[in-house]
């Protein structure tokens, strides 16, 4: 029987736990570091900045979760293009941002990054912390803030959001899903707009090079432009279509 391509899992407790990556044999990492440096060239804006890598996930009773992650970076997700080579998920964080009428706000991404043109939610990669600071559910939280104020320009607090669920699909990507407070739908829009000025103002691109809001997965299918796979079960789970 074929596993599903996505898991739904509790988001309400979540325990991390830190762990190291085995070491790669040379040949895995004389093929990282080349199909890595392919991907610069083209894409120069890509950067080998540090990341949280999943390197388990099971159950804690009916309600809570174990998830353990290791140091790595970037160019690690070149082995998802090397054959058997081992293949860790990344860990990233996303944001339901509903405006008053129950629409989800979305965005496309800058060619700059590293899915330029696919809409998604606001979110991101989680990277690790600092040594001596622990990854935790707060932390996790506060990722998901920031990611909100540098991308749609929100000013929701941490505390304001609530896990939802998480979820681990491709390539063994664990998600942990927010949700923040309503919001005016212009005023989502003016924040947006207000971003896009200040980046721009400085010489800066946005993540997001628009935004949009949506009430059901065929509201997304009518946006130009490829989107984020766990996307469209995200928003019929949300809205309830």
């Amino acid at each position: 029987m074929t596993a599903p391509a996505v898991e739904i899992l509790p988001a309400g407790r979540i325990r991390l736990v830190e762990t190291v990556l085995p070491e790669l044999s040379g040949r895995h990492r004389a093929a990282m570091d080349r199909v890595w440096e392919e991907a610069v060239h083209a894409n120069p804006a890509l950067f080998d900045g540090p990341v949280a890598a999943v390197t388990g996930l099971a159950r804690d009773g009916a309600d809570g979760l174990v998830l353990s992650w290791a140091r790595t970076t970037y160019r690690h997700r070149a082995l998802r293009q090397v054959p058997d080579a081992p293949v860790y998920g990344s860990l990233y964080v996303s944001v339901l941002q509903p405006a008053d009428d129950g629409r989800l706000l979305v965005g496309r991404m800058a060619p700059s990054t590293a899915a330029p043109g696919r809409w998604q939610l606001p979110g991101g990669t989680v990277e690790p912390p600092e040594d001596g600071a622990e990854l935790d559910l707060g932390a996790l939280r506060a990722h998901a803030a920031r990611e909100l104020a540098e991308e749609i320009g929100s000013d929701t607090q941490a505390d304001a959001l609530t896990p939802w669920l998480t979820a681990r699909g491709g390539h063994g990507n664990v998600g942990v899903m927010f949700t923040a407070p309503p919001l005016p739908a212009r005023e989502l829009y003016d924040r947006y707009a207000q971003l896009v000025r200040a980046e721009t103002a400085v010489g800066s691109q946005p993540e997001f090079t628009r935004v949009e809001l949506i009430g059901s997965p065929a509201d997304l299918e009518r946006l130009e432009g490829p989107h984020a796979g766990l996307l469209p079960l995200l928003v019929r789970r949300y809205t309830g279509t």
